[in-house]
């Protein structure tokens, strides 16, 4: 029975993509909506942002999975905040932490949480504390192809992590038709492209082949790609225009980067039905998280190898990293401010919409009550 695709693209705003700096101020944001239903949401949620003492320049970089949800909440931030100027560079999150360790940026954003040797290096930046992890953003990793006469493909961990490590090459190999019985699959390369950049997708990707594949894929999981052989692309917007123009191309990036003719991939997880990655799916799996950060710090453990009904296994959490304490007093109101806004319901509400998954209530209750306490 051929499998009955959801509309993907129905889930997700049009993803931008994104290169450079993400300048997004005050007087930047007059591109707001002309009227309507849109209109009313946006003048209600801006009415319930606290700007308290917030004003200056805020600097942040890091996460792209969090670009198109950071756009959205700066444009809404910034209309009700008018002395508060942001700038949010998507340069990766690996780039997003260095930047904060070397106390040039307010806050990072990145897709994994921090490494130990990462924390201990904070206490240099954040005095006489360290540097914390804050879940904000949440949602699948959508595997997108391009593979013409292709509309509906399944695939599982092993199958997947042959294809990124070089081991199947052709796109009517057994393991794939066996995979897809119905489909029309062509005698075309495989063109499997990977991040160039440090990337916390990267890491959650490869986390997922591991815990789920791990006879298959024998790479370390981390931000850098680690395995041999296939393409580069700068970004999960770079990666997703390679897809979009390569026939045979396969990648991963979040879901709200799968867009205008970008099929996504169903997976086998040996749940009873192939999984599609959707924003209900990857909440599904993020419900089933742990806490694993101590004391304020909010890490979280994904079970990666869920065979749950239902629950989309490679999906990620993009942490907003900020100073427990001794954050910098010039930035700080601007910080709390804007971390509190994007932590509301408000802010949270705005994440579906875009084909993310907001953070579950009982984290995000957390996380607000760390936010509040910032100093």
């Amino acid at each position: 029975m051929k499998l009955q695709r959801k509309n993907r693209r129905a889930l997700t705003l049009g993803a931008l993509a994104v290169s450079g700096a993400l300048a997004l101020t005050a007087c930047g944001s007059d591109d707001t909506s002309g009227g309507g239903e849109g209109s009313g949401k946006e003048t209600a949620a801006n009415a319930n942002i606290k700007c308290d003492d917030a004003k200056g320049q805020l600097l942040a970089n890091g996460s792209s999975a969090q670009a198109n949800a950071i756009q959205t909440w700066v444009k809404a931030y910034s209309t009700a905040c008018k002395d508060v100027q942001i700038n949010y560079k998507p340069e990766g999150s690996g780039a997003g932490v260095t930047a904060f360790l070397q106390g040039q940026t307010a806050f990072a954003g990145s897709d994994s949480a921090l490494k130990p040797e990462e924390i201990a290096e904070s206490k240099k930046v954040c005095k006489d504390s360290q540097a914390i992890d804050l879940p904000m953003v949440g949602g699948p990793i959508a595997v997108g192809y391009n593979v013409p006469g292709v509309e509906d493909l399944v695939l599982d961990a092993k199958t997947l992590a042959e294809i990124f490590d070089n081991k199947i090459s052709k796109w009517n190999d057994k393991a794939i038709e066996k995979l897809n019985p119905d489909a029309k699959l062509p005698d075309t390369k495989i063109q499997a492209f990977h991040r160039s950049d440090e990337s916390g997708t990267t890491d959650n990707f490869t986390k997922y082949l591991k815990a789920a594949a791990p006879d298959s894929w024998s790479h370390e999981p981390d931000k850098a790609w680690a395995a041999k052989g296939g393409q580069s692309a700068q970004g999960s917007s770079g990666v997703a225009q390679q897809v979009k123009q390569t026939a045979g191309a396969i990648s991963y990036m979040e879901l709200s980067y799968a867009k205008d003719g970008i099929n996504t991939v169903a997976l086998d997880t040996g749940a009873g039905d192939p999984v599609e990655a959707s924003v209900e799916n990857a909440t599904k799996a993020i419900a089933d998280a742990k806490v694993v950060g101590k004391g304020k710090d909010l890490a979280l453990e994904l079970n990666y190898a869920t065979k749950a009904e239902g629950a989309y296994p490679i999906t990620l959490v993009t942490y907003e990293i900020v100073c427990e304490k001794g954050n910098k007093a010039e930035t700080l109101p601007a910080t709390k401010s804007f971390l509190t806004y994007i932590a509301s319901q408000e802010g949270q509400d705005t994440l579906a919409d875009q084909g993310y998954a907001p953070i579950p209530a009982e984290i995000n209750t957390k996380v607000r009550e760390t936010i509040a306490s910032l100093s």
